[in-house]
């Protein structure tokens, strides 16, 4: 595929950071990352997410456009492509599951409003791993807010994944398997996802992988 444009995504704890970096720096790509550090309702949101559950995806919502707006539309000529951490479709998937129904409907329009005036990436790679896999990564990392994190809450944001890429149709979607590799610290695991992305011609959709 000719790739200029690439997202890498999954759950909480999948490894889409880790990969997209390590991508980046083998092909001399350049790297966009998620600011969500920079969100100061993400710790609030954790604690009290009935309270802080709108100002936060309003928040993602104007950081997620403004960044992908800026990066994506103002190609870097000394990098041989773009691969961001994250997608903006990200915002409407987690705001279907935390917001209220009136809240969302809210959500949706501002949300539609900006969405068709951004870039359509050329494959978005989803890293899926079981609810197991994803808890002990999200305890090695040790991010304090995120201890709290329930297998229920995870298994909602999965849903919410896929619900939406039963809808798409714009650009291809590879669903790789990841529960049972170790991409990070595998130099051989990290070759066999390498080869699934660069080396594959994917239909527009859902298209599904399961690594041998």
């Amino acid at each position: 595929m000719d790739i200029r444009f690439l997202v890498i995504e999954g759950n909480i704890g999948a490894g889409k950071t880790s990969l997209a970096t390590m991508l980046s720096r083998e092909f001399n790509a350049k790297l966009v990352l998620e600011q969500f550090v920079d969100n100061p309702f993400l710790p609030k949101f954790y604690a009290d997410p009935d309270k802080y559950s709108f100002p936060l995806e309003l928040a993602f919502l104007a950081d997620r456009y403004n960044q992908i707006k800026k990066e994506v539309l103002n190609p870097d000529l000394f990098h041989s492509f773009l691969v961001a951490d994250y997608y903006f479709t990200k915002s409407a998937i987690f705001a279907s599951n935390t917001l209220q129904a009136d809240e969302y409907r809210l959500f949706r329009r501002l949300f539609d409003i900006v969405f068709e005036s951004l870039p359509k990436p050329d494959l978005y790679v989803y890293l899926h791993a079981g609810t197991e896999a994803l808890l002990q990564n999200i305890r090695r990392r040790g991010r304090d807010y995120e201890q709290n994190i329930t297998p229920e809450y995870l298994e909602t944001i999965r849903r919410g994944y896929f619900d939406y890429f039963r809808q798409v149709t714009q650009f291809p979607i590879a669903v790789i398997e990841t529960s049972q590799i170790d991409f990070v610290n595998n130099p051989v695991d990290y070759d066999r996802i390498k080869e699934v992305i660069f080396q594959n011609d994917f239909k527009l959709g859902i298209n599904r992988i399961i690594l041998p």
